[in-house]
């Protein structure tokens, strides 16, 4: 049976409670929410990459992306992307901060499939974003 791996780069603290940022189980990669923190530093709390959705969604991405790489996954090999935004006027943003990423990366393959829905996050916090990676 194939072992499950736990994922923690680090570029990211350990998480606050008892679960993984990731989690590799044969080639499956499930990447926990995201949110927008700007890299770890020891001794320091979290700190958001800024005010605006813009800062936010593309720490996020990044975040999640370093997830992805320290899983031996790419934006490539994403399936799903869920996307959980605190405010609905953010969602015309929001689409157009995430085609201008995903343009950047050159993605050779289909997008992944995306779900976004409205939730409450910490304050401050405008996004949070997951993703199930199938790695070939």
């Amino acid at each position: 049976m194939t072992e499950k791996t736990a994922l923690t780069p680090a570029t990211h603290t350990t998480p606050p409670a008892k679960f993984s940022h990731g989690v590799r189980k044969g080639n499956l990669l499930q990447v926990a929410g995201q949110v927008g923190f700007l890299p770890a530093a020891e001794g320091q709390a979290p700190t958001p990459a800024g005010p605006t959705l813009r800062e936010q969604t593309l720490q996020t991405l990044a975040n999640v992306k370093a997830i992805l790489e320290e899983g031996g996954a790419s934006w490539d090999d994403a399936m799903m992307i869920r996307v959980y935004l605190t405010d609905v006027a953010h969602f015309a943003e929001l689409n157009e901060i995430y085609d201008a990423y995903f343009e950047q990366q050159g993605l050779k393959e289909a997008p992944a499939a995306r779900t976004t829905v409205y939730v409450g996050l910490p304050p401050g916090l405008l996004i949070e974003i997951d993703a199930l990676a199938v790695l070939s």
